[in-house]
């Protein structure tokens, strides 16, 4: 068991779950939860590295992992790598999946400066839910394989594709489908908008919105109707919705 955070290989794995850079450059991430390691296990997927404590030794789970290496590591260590409040004792080191896009996706998301990471693993579990082929992520999101974002994805990450750093305007460009971007002033509501085809969501900053060149590569600019007295929706809200409209109509 190891039982020092002076430990080289503990000091490896907390820098990973700290650092987003070192993800990247790596390659790697951590997964937390009964839920994320069973959506990550039901893809095939085979992890690198099997963290456990001594309360989570007899885990039913484990018999799955059984020629994947193991680590012991002491309770206190364990939770400095967790973004739990009560975390499982059980934690996979992975490869982060490369996505392998499909030749004519159906159904996509371009996002934004996506900063809040529990926004975007929001945003990644309601996209998955729909059926969303790929979600284009630009730069200045948060981490989509940060802690954070994997526990509010609950199992997204592993159920569509996810390409960061992308360039949205050239996806919106190269798509061959409506690219909808919704905004307050828009002439057209969602619920008057067909969306059967080929379609693409478009959203932006929590803040700030879609930047003026991003919009103007879509295609098409809806509204949500709000007959209550607030002024907008959060951009997870809003997207849920467009999401949803269209699987409604599809139904």
């Amino acid at each position: 068991m190891i039982t020092s955070a002076h430990n080289s290989q503990y000091k490896a794995l907390k820098k990973l779950a700290d650092n987003s850079s070192e993800r990247r450059e790596l390659g790697l991430t951590l997964l937390d939860g009964e839920h994320l390691l069973l959506a990550y296990l039901a893809t095939g997927g085979t992890p690198k590295l099997v963290i456990t404590t001594e309360s989570s030794a007899q885990h039913p789970l484990l018999t799955q992992l059984a020629d994947v290496p193991h680590l012991l590591l002491a309770p206190s260590l364990f939770n400095t790598l967790s973004p739990v409040k009560t975390p499982t004792g059980l934690m996979l080191l992975i490869d982060i999946p490369q996505p392998v896009e499909t030749h004519a996706p159906q159904f996509i998301l371009l996002l934004e400066a996506i900063q809040d990471p529990g926004n975007l693993g929001t945003m990644l579990r309601s996209a998955a839910a729909a059926g969303v082929d790929s979600v284009y992520l630009s730069t200045g999101c948060a981490d989509a394989w940060s802690p954070k974002v994997l526990r509010g994805g609950m199992g997204a990450h592993f159920a569509t594709q996810i390409i960061e750093h992308a360039d949205l305007i050239q996806v919106a460009q190269q798509f061959n489908g409506l690219i909808c971007a919704t905004a307050l002033d828009a002439p057209h509501s969602l619920f008057q908008t067909k969306l059967t085809g080929k379609v693409g969501f478009a959203i932006g900053n929590e803040g700030a919105g879609l930047s003026p060149p991003l919009r103007a590569a879509t295609t098409c600019a809806i509204s949500i109707p709000m007959p209550g007295q607030v002024e907008s929706l959060n951009a997870a809200a809003a997207l849920a919705i467009c999401l949803f409209e269209r699987v409604r109509q599809l139904a």
